[in-house]
């Protein structure tokens, strides 16, 4: 597969299917074959680590970068290639000024707060697991804060943002 081929990969997945691996060459058992898993580039905690500070830090990604365009050279040398890779676990240790994680995946909405970070779980847009309803998360970041609200699908349909959220985006 050419780069260009390659970068386009990311542009074809379209209906919960990527046709990178088409339905029709990938329906019957070709043989075997391998993918590569790389876990944990955590860009951020070399610098943490070696500073012995883990809690703060993690500004500094050169280390983790070098290791990361290494670990891509060594996966496009090999014969054969794999089939895919998959990447898991921490991509990130921390950005500087990192003051809210949003996820989702609980199927319902939830958060907390632990040492001046904010976790902050959004519910599902499709299948709910708790009470709330379908919907979606609108994230205003400020210079001075970061400010998010939930909102049904109707509702955000059928009244947009509320104000309170679009004042702040006005540049003062």
């Amino acid at each position: 597969m050419s780069t260009a081929e390659a970068g386009g990969v990311f542009h074809r997945a379209r209906g919960r299917t990527l046709d990178a691996f088409s339905s029709e060459k990938e329906r019957e058992w070709k043989g075997p074959f391998y993918f590569i898993q790389g876990a944990d580039p955590q860009f951020g905690l070399m610098k943490a680590w070696a500073t012995g500070d883990c809690d703060n830090g993690g500004d500094e990604w050169e280390q983790e970068i070098r290791l990361a365009e290494q670990a891509v050279q060594a996966i496009n040398k090999l014969n054969p290639k794999p089939k895919f890779f998959v990447l898991c676990g921490d991509l990130v240790h921390a950005m500087p000024g990192v003051k809210a994680v949003f996820s989702g995946h609980y199927h319902r909405n939830a958060g907390g707060t632990y040492r001046n970070l904010d976790m902050v779980v959004s519910s599902a847009i499709g299948c709910q697991l708790g009470t709330d309803t379908h919907g979606l998360r609108v994230v205003v970041v400020t210079a001075e804060k970061i400010t998010h609200r939930y909102y049904s699908l109707d509702e955000l349909s059928e009244k947009g943002i509320e104000d309170d959220l679009m004042d702040l985006l006005k540049e003062n």
